[in-house]
């Protein structure tokens, strides 16, 4: 089976009343069409995660990040392909996320981001978050 790398930005904010958001993108192609994910890409060779992170998020939103913590590493295996995803929470440097890539983007309350139909691998990487805002 083929296995992609990729590396995966939950992007935080925080809302007008002070309430932590999250980045989710609705994938605009593919076979997961319609369904959402956190924004991100492959890791091409030569490159870090973080690296990756970065330039694919100045393609897919014309936004600059920081890359800030290593949140977890997702294997999961699709149909047709392996995926290792490198999940990091980032926040916005410069910028507003501009839809290059993908057909909506939305700031989802990080107390509950289960509004839109995610990815199977993105439901693990929720589920992470879930758990670690139970513990605090």
């Amino acid at each position: 089976m083929k296995s992609i790398k990729v590396a995966a930005a939950i992007i935080r904010s925080i809302s007008k009343e002070g309430d932590p958001l999250v980045l989710a993108a609705q994938r605009g192609y593919g076979e997961y069409k319609d369904w959402w994910e956190f924004p991100g890409g492959k890791i091409e060779d030569g490159e870090t995660a973080e690296e990756a992170l970065i330039r694919e998020i100045h393609e897919e939103l014309a936004a600059d990040i920081a890359v800030e913590k290593h949140l977890i590493t997702v294997e999961y295996d699709y149909p047709a392909f392996h995926l290792s995803m490198d999940c990091f929470w980032c926040s916005l440097k410069k910028g507003h996320p501009a839809l290059l890539e993908h057909e909506a983007a939305r700031w989802l309350p990080l107390c509950n981001l289960r509004q839109v139909k995610w990815l199977p691998a993105d439901i693990l990487v929720i589920e992470e978050i879930e758990k670690r805002n139970a513990l605090g």
